[in-house]
């Protein structure tokens, strides 16, 4: 049976457990700061200990896949275990994995993450549209199919991101409009909000001139280490933020491996969230 679709989900897990996304990103810094090697044994503890600490609580996590394949099959071994772990608690999982290709090399991709039967199988994914929108099809069925999700890229907070998303095509609307124009057609309809949405940096300032109400999800990250906090939110999102999933990573991990210290970082950030946009 189908689940149902990504954004009715989504839109639940944030009213019942806080609107925060937190990210699993076991850098070399990070491990050490924990105390850690920098080798599987270490980001098995690291991952093991977040998970264990927050699965229960937090509505979204958002593993940086990156961080896990450095290790080889026994980085991705960990990945897989937390991907299943974080679900199994009732957490929803987008894979920071930002995949981005064409043809039969876009559907291995999809197939990789939005499978129901793959071991890395999330709810949702995040995907780059530089090959062209259309090039994400593949993904696009296939999270329509399993009830799963995508996030595109499109107004990044990196400011190397601009020289292509703010870059103005011959009809006069930018790249990073035409991704979000896209998503609304994919989104139109869908109650209580679509299941395709758009990565958009908390860092921004206002966004007022673009339309960020594409009735999906707007994945942001920014808030915390790279200086952006909750009550910025409003103002970069306007009308649309009740729909941010706003992801802190090293603002939560940081307090580790300390699992009390963990929890207590995560329910600031949701409860500042939610004071912020009014959830």
């Amino acid at each position: 049976m189908t689940p149902a679709p990504f954004g009715a989900r989504l839109r639940e897990a944030m009213d019942a457990r806080g609107p925060l996304c937190v990210g699993i990103d076991p850098h070399a810094s990070l491990l050490s700061a924990w105390g850690l090697a920098d080798d599987v044994g270490g980001l098995e503890t690291f991952t093991r200990t977040v998970v264990e600490a927050l699965a229960g609580t937090v509505a979204v996590f958002k593993p940086q896949s990156a961080f896990f394949e450095r290790f080889g099959s026994r980085g991705v071994a960990v990945l897989e275990r937390a991907v299943a772990d974080l679900r199994e608690a009732g957490a929803l999982v987008v894979m920071d994995a930002k995949r981005g290709d064409i043809g039969s090399t876009m559907a291995a991709y999809a197939e990789t993450f939005l499978r129901k039967d793959s071991p890395l199988f999330s709810d949702a994914l995040t995907v780059s549209p530089y090959l062209g929108y259309g090039s994400l099809k593949p993904a696009v069925d296939l999270a329509r199919e399993n009830g799963a999700g995508l996030f595109v890229l499109a107004l990044t907070s990196n400011p190397e991101g601009a020289e292509v998303q703010r870059a103005v095509r011959e009809d006069g609307r930018t790249v990073g409009a035409t991704v979000l124009a896209h998503l609304a057609e994919e989104n139109a309809g869908e109650t209580p909000m679509g299941s395709f949405g758009a990565v958009v940096g908390a860092t921004l300032g206002d966004l007022s001139s673009f339309d960020l109400d594409v009735n999906g999800p707007l994945l942001a990250p920014g808030i915390g280490a790279q200086g952006a906090t909750p009550a910025d939110l409003p103002g970069v999102f306007g009308a649309a933020v009740r729909n941010v999933v706003p992801n802190v990573s090293r603002g939560v991990l940081r307090q580790g491996p300390d699992t009390a210290a963990l929890r207590d970082a995560a329910q600031r950030y949701a409860d500042e969230v939610r004071a912020a946009v009014g959830g």
